[in-house]
C-alpha cells in the first residue's frame, strides 16, 4: 500500500495533481459502503470502530479523509436503505471526495491546500463571499475537467410583503408570465436542444447494427455523442436560467411575489402522449425551470407561491368557469361571461388569481373582490395525491439573522507536469 504522502500529484506523474487521491478514495468508499451494509452499521461510532483503522492502514489515507470516507459511506447507505424500490447495493463510481474545513483542506496565500500532498493555485476567485466561513468542501472529476465545491453559509435577504402577483405559466414551447397588463413570452429552449439531441442519435444509428453496436466502443464517436448531449443540456439549463432570473427580477422590481403551478406527478401521465410529445417534455424538464425559480426567489427575497395545476388552462380568470370552448389555434372563449384570450394567457392568469387568493390579496382587473380564500388544493389533474407545496405559501426566508447555504463552483484546470492546479471561480448555486 501506498502512504498518505505518496498519493499526491508531483512532477512527472502519470496522472495530475489530486487524481490519484480521488481515485484511492473511490476505492476506499466502495469499501467503506460495502462493510456498512453486510455489518449492518448504523451508528457513527460503530462505523469509526469498524472502519477508520482500515482505511488509514490498508489504503493510506490521511486521517482527516478517512474519516471524510466513512462519513461519505455512511451517507450513502442511509440513502440506500430508504429508498423503497432499492435494488442492488450501491457502487460509487464518480470521482469524488468529501473534505472538512481546516483539517481536510484550506485556503491561504493564494493557494488550496488538500490534505494528502495536493495543492491547487487559485487564480480567480468570487471576492463577494471572503467575508463568510467556509464550510465542507467536495472536489470531484469528470471528463478530464476537476472542480472544486465550497459549501458558504450567507444570510438570506430581506423579504417584503407582496402586493400583487406575477403569475407563469410554463408549457412545451413557451414560459408566459405577467399580470392582467404585462404578458411577457419566452422560449424554453426545447427545439434549439432537440437539434443535439437528433445528432447524437443519428451517430447511434449510423455506427450500430443488429448484431454490434459500434458507437460504444469507439472512443472518437462516444464522445462526440455525449457532447451533442451535453450541448443540449445546457442549452435547456442557461435558458431555464436566464429566463427564472428575468421573472424574479421582473417581481422584485415591481414589489410582486411569484406564482407557479405544482407540476408533481407529470412525468407519470406523459406515458399517455405520442412518443414524439413524451420525448420533447422529458427533454425540456419542468422540474428544472422549476427550482431554478425557486432558487431565484430565495436568492432575492421574493415571495414564491405553488399553486394547484389542475384546469388553469381551461378554467375563466374572470368568472371560474370551467370549460372554455376553442375558437382558433390556441384561442379559447368563455361561453359565459364571453372572455376571449390565448390558451398561455388564460394559464397564467389562472395561476395569478389562486395565488392571489392564497395570499388574501383583493385586486387585479380579472380577480372579483370577495373571492373566497384558497387554503388548499384538490388532486393535480395527473392523478397524484396533492405535494405538501401545493396550494400553499412558500416563504423562503424573512432575512434579519437567518442563513442560507450556497455551493461555490470551482473550476480547476489539469496540470500534470507541475504538480499543482488552477482554479478559476464559474458561479453560485444553491444546495437545496
Amino acid at each position: 500500500m501506498r502512504g498518505a504522502n505518496s498519493i499526491g500529484g508531483c512532477k512527472g506523474c502519470s496522472e495530475p495533481a489530486g487524481l490519484e487521491l480521488l481515485k484511492t478514495y473511490r476505492t476506499a468508499l466502495n469499501y467503506a459502503l460495502n462493510r456498512i451494509l453486510s455489518l449492518n452499521l448504523r451508528a457513527i461510532k460503530d462505523v469509526h470502530k469498524a472502519l477508520y483503522r482500515e482505511l488509514v492502514e490498508w489504503f493510506g489515507l490521511p486521517s482527516r479523509v478517512a474519516i471524510d470516507c466513512y462519513r461519505d459511506a455512511l451517507a450513502n447507505a442511509k440513502t440506500w436503505r430508504s429508498n423503497p424500490s432499492r435494488g442492488r447495493r450501491p457502487r460509487v463510481r464518480k470521482l469524488s471526495m468529501l473534505l472538512h474545513q481546516g483539517s481536510g483542506y484550506r485556503i491561504r496565500d493564494g493557494y488550496v491546500e488538500i490534505t494528502g500532498g495536493v495543492k491547487l493555485k487559485v487564480i480567480g476567485w468570487d471576492r463577494r463571499y471572503d467575508c463568510y466561513p467556509s464550510g465542507e468542501a467536495r472536489l470531484t472529476y469528470k471528463d478530464g475537467e476537476m472542480v472544486l465545491w465550497v459549501s458558504k453559509r450567507i444570510p438570506k435577504p430581506e423579504s417584503y410583503t407582496p402586493r400583487d402577483v406575477v403569475g407563469v405559466d410554463i408549457n412545451e414551447e413557451k414560459i408566459v408570465y405577467g399580470d392582467e397588463s404585462i404578458n411577457v413570452e419566452k422560449s424554453t429552449g426545447i427545439g434549439r436542444a432537440e437539434k443535439f439531441k437528433v445528432l447524437a442519435e443519428l451517430l447511434q444509428k449510423k455506427y450500430s447494427s443488429l448484431r454490434y453496436p459500434a458507437w460504444k466502443r469507439r472512443r472518437g464517436i462516444l464522445d462526440r455523442i455525449r457532447a451533442f448531449h451535453m450541448k443540449a443540456k445546457n442549452i435547456l439549463v442557461d435558458n431555464a436560467r436566464k429566463v427564472a432570473h428575468e421573472i424574479v427580477a421582473t417581481a422584485k422590481k415591481l414589489g410582486y411575489a411569484v406564482a407557479r403551478e405544482d407540476l408533481t406527478g407529470l412525468k407519470e401521465s406523459l406515458r399517455r402522449l405520442p412518443k414524439t410529445h413524451r420525448t420533447r417534455l422529458l427533454l425540456m424538464g419542468y422540474s428544472r425551470i422549476e427550482r431554478w425559480i425557486d432558487w431565484q426567489s430565495l436568492k432575492h427575497g421574493v415571495l414564491r407561491v405553488v399553486v394547484d395545476a389542475r384546469n388553469t388552462s381551461s378554467e375563466c380568470p374572470k368568472c371560474d368557469h370551467v370549460g372554455l370552448e376553442e375558437i382558433g389555434y390556441r384561442r379559447l372563449k368563455c361561453p359565459r361571461c364571453g372572455f376571449e384570450g390565448d390558451r398561455d394567457e388564460v394559464g397564467k392568469l389562472n395561476v395569478r388569481k389562486r395565488a392571489l387568493r392564497i395570499l388574501g390579496i383583493n385586486g387585479g382587473a380579472l380577480t372579483p373582490p370577495t373571492a373566497p380564500q384558497m387554503t388548499d388544493v384538490n388532486p393535480n389533474r395527473w392523478g397524484e395525491p396533492p405535494s405538501p407545496r401545493g396550494g400553499t405559501l412558500a416563504p423562503l426566508g424573512r432575512g434579519g439573522g437567518q442563513l442560507m447555504y450556497v455551493w461555490v463552483r470551482i473550476r480547476v484546470g489539469l496540470s500534470a507536469s507541475y504538480g499543482f492546479c488552477s482554479l478559476t471561480f464559474e458561479w453560485v448555486e444553491l444546495s437545496f
